[in-house]
């Protein structure tokens, strides 16, 4: 089977690495880093230019790409630069459900997210419900023509910044049923909507939401009601995909700064690279890193399967990557020293991206526990 890229795919990641390699460098994070924000319009602009977040939707959907491979090779280039821009939240998650369930007045947002000129932020994890997608407490009550939406959201990332929010709502049944759960599109400047916002440990930023008596059209609701779990998990695995293959692109930075440092560093005369002991911990992160890849592959290519045979790949992914990546990470640290720990070299804040994603979307437990109940099903 070949798993080259197609020659549009080789052309997107060529043009993508160059343009990061140019313009995306560790102080130039650690601006970014430090500013309101936690994010730069400038290169969010400029990557939208590129055609970064038109890769991310299909055809159909005004854009040019839009499948797990075109997704994987986005977010591979996104993670090797360890860029901090919400490029998950605002395209793969909001902008994809609102993709996908959007009626043709609210399908006009797709536009104006490619172009780079909306952000959009998904509200759905709650303080309790942990990885638990269908856990949502926060209600949405049918008023006439309008919907009154209460209750709070956490870790919602982007949310500063965002224009609009994806809003998952309970209007009927338990806390933990998947049927019930509606999702609504909500102005950031909606009246009774609050935003505590807070950095992140690995980059960008977050927020606390509440919605007090939060009032919407009933033609905010995207798709029917009650009937929005589904879409929910598909496009989570999607952002899975995402997440995985930014991750595979920090662990290939990680392993490149390792080597180039490892090859400069003497001691007794000689680079520390000649030493047999080193050089076979760094080969077995090379082996590891191999896998890491094929997983991904593997996930990225079963993203339009059936229901059962994506969520098994996902999953089984998830825990790889996870336990793939923390492995890279220590080891890593570990063979550079001290100067690994310091916020001006490039590995601190790899190191901390690799680390944090395996607690986004589900852990190495949560997916191997999930992956066995899959298997059983």
């Amino acid at each position: 089977m070949n798993f080259d890229l197609t020659e549009e795919r080789q052309m997107l990641q060529d043009t993508l690495r160059r343009f990061l390699r140019d313009r995306y460098d560790t102080e130039t994070r650690n601006k970014i880093l430090a500013s309101d924000t936690g994010m730069s319009a400038d290169i969010w602009n400029e990557l939208a230019e590129l055609g970064v977040i038109g890769a991310l939707f299909t055809e159909e959907q005004g854009g040019f790409g839009g499948k797990g491979f075109d997704i994987a090779v986005v977010f591979e280039e996104l993670g090797r630069a360890g860029v901090v821009e919400p490029f998950l939240d605002t395209a793969v998650l909001a902008g994809g459900l609102v993709a996908d369930l959007g009626t043709d007045d609210q399908l006009g947002l797709i536009e104006e997210i490619i172009g780079g000129t909306v952000q959009l932020a998904f509200a759905h994890g709650e303080a309790n419900s942990r990885y638990d997608l269908t856990r949502v407490n926060t209600s949405a009550t049918e008023k006439g023509d309008e919907i009154v939406i209460s209750g709070r959201k956490s870790v919602v990332v982007n949310a500063e910044n965002a224009d609009h929010l994806v809003v998952s709502a309970r209007e009927s049944g338990d806390q933990w049923d998947a049927e019930g759960i509606s999702l609504f599109l909500v102005p950031k400047d909606a009246k009774g909507l609050t935003v505590q916002g807070y950095a992140l440990l690995a980059g960008g930023r977050a927020a606390e939401v509440t919605f007090d008596d939060v009032t919407v059209p009933a033609s905010a609701r995207l798709g029917a009601a009650g009937k929005a779990f589904d879409a929910i998990e598909t496009r989570t695995a999607y952002a899975n995909v995402a997440s995985t293959a930014e991750t595979l692109g920090a662990m290939e930075t990680a392993c490149t700064l390792t080597k180039d440092y490892m090859l400069q560093r003497k001691q007794f005369g000689r680079p520390i690279a000649t030493f047999q002991a080193l050089a076979h911990r760094f080969s077995d992160l090379l082996i590891e890193m191999e896998q890491a890849r094929s997983a991904v592959i593997l996930a990225a290519g079963h993203l339009h399967a059936d229901r059962k045979e994506r969520e098994l790949n996902i999953s089984a992914t998830k825990n790889l990557i996870g336990r793939v990546g923390r492995l890279v990470g220590e080891e890593s640290i570990q063979l550079h020293g001290g100067i690994a720990m310091t916020q001006e070299y490039e590995l601190a804040h790899i190191a901390k991206r690799i680390v944090m994603a395996d607690h986004r979307f589900g852990d190495v437990d949560h997916h191997l526990e999930r992956f066995i109940a899959l298997s059983a099903a």
